[in-house]
């Protein structure tokens, strides 16, 4: 696991942070852009997607046994929002 900014990614599209994380293997996708299906075609990218449903870093922590079960559960090319309250 690993953020898009340690990787060196924090300046990438949101296409093209999905293309460089499924040619580094990750299968996983974890974002907070709720309007990540309007603006990319995910139905051509293998990379499961989870959306968390906010940016509040105190409720993702909260939120951390929920969100590891969003990504077990996911599947190749799944797309998952994620409402965090």
């Amino acid at each position: 696991m690993s953020t898009a900014y340690e990787r060196g990614w924090s300046s990438l599209k949101n296409g093209e942070l999905q293309q460089a994380a499924e040619l580094a293997g990750f299968a996983v996708l974890v974002t907070t852009d709720m309007n990540l299906k309007y603006q990319q075609n995910l139905g051509a990218r293998r990379i499961a997607i989870v959306v968390l449903g906010t940016t509040s870093w105190p409720r993702i922590r909260a939120a951390a046994a929920e969100i590891v079960r969003a990504v077990a559960q996911s599947t190749s090319g799944s797309y998952t929002e994620l409402q965090i309250s």
